[in-house]
Parts: structure tokens; sequence; C-alpha cells
């Protein structure tokens, strides 16, 4: 059985009440003023760089309306594919505030992500030469690191470089540079991710402190002067009941400590730094509103609703732990139950054994923690249909910023067959 311990939804069951009478469940709920309230503690943390600049993962939460809520608080964007750079720079983020983090990219992504001027973030060694050809060498230029290894914090293993798909030797990064450099690249970049959601103040300030010294390597070496370390995401939250969460300005100190007892020496004290939060960004401020549809008894008892995988895949993909609520019987008995989905996969369940109050048909239940990764991960199988997404206003009141898709939508890529309904 899972732990008792409880999360507090940001949003009282009667507002609820008042926003499921207007929109239908399933839906993604996202509250305005915590993204806001976490985008300014994470500009606050990092003020001592002059430079400094968060740039949202796009892939976490692709809505231009929490887009254009961030942009408000002075973050800007990192993309993945040209889909994301359209919709950024649609939106109307200025080219210092749109880079372009991607891997096996196609040449056409990097010819759009040149035209608009975007910070590209080089993934490969190779990617030098293929960018050169299809699109041109830019005047800024950024390298992607991994150390390969495994990466630690003190006896705790946090994951392993030498695994990951992303990113280049110390070897391949140096002779990156060397080549840019003879081929007149004015500004350099350095960008590394070494762990994922990781639920710790050192994690920020360790990797800072390698690439710190990375960085002076490079200056050394090569002659080359970064002008910008991108730490990239990994600074995660704690979806369990604990809730024991990162603590940013603590993080954001740490990074500054590490940026003086290294750079500052080095005559590298100007270089600027990024980051590109999406979890810990907006993910706390999300959930999934979904209502009671059955309860069966076999050899377990299971709470159907009318969410599922396609809602919030990281379940059903991670076995990942999203705390849940019972809006409409909070102190109802406890009962051990499994929370489930209707697609015909049995690791469609947002619970197994999960101690939870009573569940009854008609029961709004929210599951926490949806607002990174929960939407974007959606997808039709089965033939069910993404939900909509709701704004939870400053002011209290809801605004649908993506309606439902409908079977017209499913059949609309169909060729030669008419669906129409």
């Amino acid at each position: 059985m899972e732990n008792k311990m409880t999360k507090t939804p940001f949003i009282t069951a009667d507002k609820l009440d008042q926003i499921t009478a207007e929109f239908p469940t399933p839906f993604h709920l996202y509250d305005e003023k915590g993204i806001r309230e976490t985008a300014r503690a994470v500009n606050a943390a990092f003020s001592w760089n002059p430079g400094f600049k968060e740039f949202f993962a796009v892939k976490a939460t692709p809505n231009p309306a929490i887009l254009k809520i961030l942009k408000e608080e002075g973050c800007g964007v990192d993309c993945a594919t040209d889909t994301e750079l359209v919709m950024s720079n649609k939106i109307g983020f200025d080219s210092t505030a749109i880079s372009f983090t991607s891997n096996d990219t196609r040449a056409e992504e990097f010819v759009y992500a040149r035209d608009i001027n975007a910070t590209i973030n080089l993934d490969a060694y190779e990617d030098i030469f293929f960018l050169e050809e299809a699109a041109g060498l830019p005047e800024t230029l950024s390298l992607r690191f991994n150390p390969g290894g495994v990466f630690s914090l003190g006896t705790d293993i946090m994951d392993h470089p030498e695994e990951s798909k992303f990113g280049m030797t110390k070897e391949q990064l140096f002779k990156g540079y060397a080549y840019l450099k003879e081929k007149g690249v004015k500004s350099f970049g350095l960008h590394a991710f070494l762990a994922s959601n990781t639920v710790t103040n050192e994690y920020y300030p360790t990797l800072a402190a390698q690439l710190f010294e990375l960085a002076v390597e490079i200056k050394n070496e090569l002659g080359v002067s970064l002008d910008f370390i991108n730490l990239s995401g990994g600074v995660g939250v704690d979806y369990t009941p604990a809730n024991k969460q990162n603590d940013i300005a603590v993080i954001g100190e740490g990074v500054h400590t590490k940026f003086d007892e290294i750079l500052v020496p080095n005559d590298l004290g100007d270089i600027s730094i990024y980051t590109e939060l999406g979890r810990f960004m907006t993910a706390p401020h999300g959930l999934v509103v979904t209502k009671v549809l059955h309860i069966k008894d076999t050899y377990r008892r299971y709470v159907g609703v009318d969410a599922s995988a396609v809602n919030l895949l990281r379940p059903a993909m991670y076995d990942a732990y999203h705390h849940i609520t019972n809006m409409t019987n909070p102190n109802g008995d406890i009962q051990v139950v499994d929370v489930t989905g209707s697609l015909c996969e049995n690791n469609d369940k947002f619970a197994k054994n999960r101690e939870l109050p009573e569940a009854r048909i008609g029961d709004t239940l929210v599951i926490h923690d949806t607002g990174a990764h929960g939407f974007s991960m959606g997808y039709n199988y089965n033939g069910r249909l993404r939900s909509a997404e709701i704004l939870y206003q400053e002011d209290g009141t809801a605004r649908m910023i993506r309606r439902a898709e409908t079977m017209n939508d499913y059949f609309a890529t169909l060729d030669g067959f008419d669906f129409e309904i």
C-alpha cells in the first residue's frame, strides 16, 4: 500500500464544481498564479547573473497561452522541433529568447532555425558539418557535452550519461570549438544534461562546477571564452506525497558560489547562465480533472475514470507516481484501489493498490503534478481523443486554452474516406 500523506490541490472543490459544470471531463487544468510565482522565483534565484535567462522547455507544456505567460515573466523558450520553433516565433518571442536543442535533426529544421535566428545547440560533433552544409554556420553556436560514465551525488547514483544518446564527448567538444573558431563563429555556448527530475538542491551546483571547470580548460587550451553556459533541465519535482520540493533560491545561490570560485578568478565572470526548466516550471501547477465512471470488484477493486493514458501517459510509460485527490468525497472511508482508464492495455492505471477515500460513481478526482509532460505526451490509441486544456486564471475564472479533440479531428488526416459526423 502507498503513502497516506496528501497533497493539497491549488483549487477548491466548490470552484472546481463550477468549472466541471462548464467544461466536460477529462481535462487538464493549469494554475496561472502558480506558474507566474515559480517563474519569478527562478528569475530571482539567478538575478546575481546579469545575463541569466530561463529558456522554458516547450516540450513540457506546448500551449501558446502558457508560453505567453512565461514570456510576460521574462522567460525564453527551448525548442526541440521545427513545430515548437514555429509556435514560439508566432507567439512573438525575440530571436535571442529562442534556443533550438534537437537531435537527429532534419536539414529543413536547421534551415528554419537559422531563418528566425534562434540559438542552435548542437547535439553531435557530426552535426557541425551537417548544419554547415544544410544552412551555414551562424555567428553563435552552442555545443552539447556528455561526459560519459556515471553521474552521482555523494553515494547516490543519479543517472548514467554513458547510456544517453545525447551530447558529444570531451574530445569531440574541443575539436568542435576549434573548428568553429577557425570557421569564424564568434560567440560560443556550452550545454549539458546529466540527470532527469532530480529532487536535490545539489544537482545544479554540482553540474555547474563541472561545466565551469570545463570552460576554464576550453579557454586555456583553445583560446575560446564561452559567452554562455546552459545548465539545461534536470531540476525536478517531488511527485510523491512526501512533497520534499527543491528550493530554487538555495540552488541559485549554490551555482553562484561555484561561479565565483571557478569562473571569476579565471576572467570568465562575464559568462551568462541559462537554464531550461520545464518540469520544475509547470508540473506542480497542473491537474488532470476526471470523473469516476465505474466501480469494479474482482481480485482487486477498480475505480474506472473517464481519463486514460491518452491524457496522462507517465504512469503507464514509466510506472510514475502521481498523487490523486477525491475532491467530492475527501473524507470517505479509505479503500485500497487501482484507478484505471479505458484503454485496452493493462498498464492504463493511474494508481495501483492506492489507499484513497471511497470513490463513488460521479465523484471528481484530480491527478496532481500534471502540468508538464502531461497533455504533451498524449496520443490516440483506441481512437481515444486528446482532452481540453483549461487555464485557471489569477482572477479566479477559467478559460479554455485548447479545446478537446473531436472525432472529425481524428478522421481529418485520412485520405480517400469520408467519416465526417
